[in-house]
């Protein structure tokens, strides 16, 4: 069973400045994405239901880009990426969102991605 990239962009009302902090601030991304989150200067731990998963930060650059690597992962190529830009024509923010799942998980993967933007896109403000 092959591996798969999956890309999706979203729109946003709100600035890449609140987006950025949504996907970076403990007390932010509870509210969208998980139950509890820790964040230093070199990881975020997750954590749902009591199980914690560690996200190694690949890069941060503030209101730009956000690329993790789940810690535990069998592949070293794959990574999670938010990256954040504007549209030069509507001024909304784009927000392109980079994820790897096995091939018959897909349409699940992208399925709970659209879902967790929408509660982002609720939570920010649109």
């Amino acid at each position: 069973m092959g591996r798969t990239k999956l890309q999706l962009e979203f729109l946003f009302k709100a600035s890449p400045n609140i987006l950025y902090t949504f996907l970076t601030t403990p007390a932010c991304i509870v509210r969208w994405f998980c139950d509890k989150a820790e964040v230093d200067e070199h990881q975020i731990t997750y954590s749902w239901s009591g199980n914690e998963e560690v996200a190694l930060i690949l890069a941060d650059h503030e209101e730009e880009v956000l690329r993790l690597k789940w810690a535990d992962s069998d592949y070293d190529s794959e990574y999670l990426e938010f990256k954040i830009s504007e549209s030069p024509v509507t001024g909304e923010t784009i927000l392109d969102l980079t994820d790897f799942c096995d091939e018959n998980e897909l349409n699940d993967t992208r399925q709970y991605w659209n879902q967790q933007i929408k509660n982002l896109q609720k939570e920010c403000g649109g």
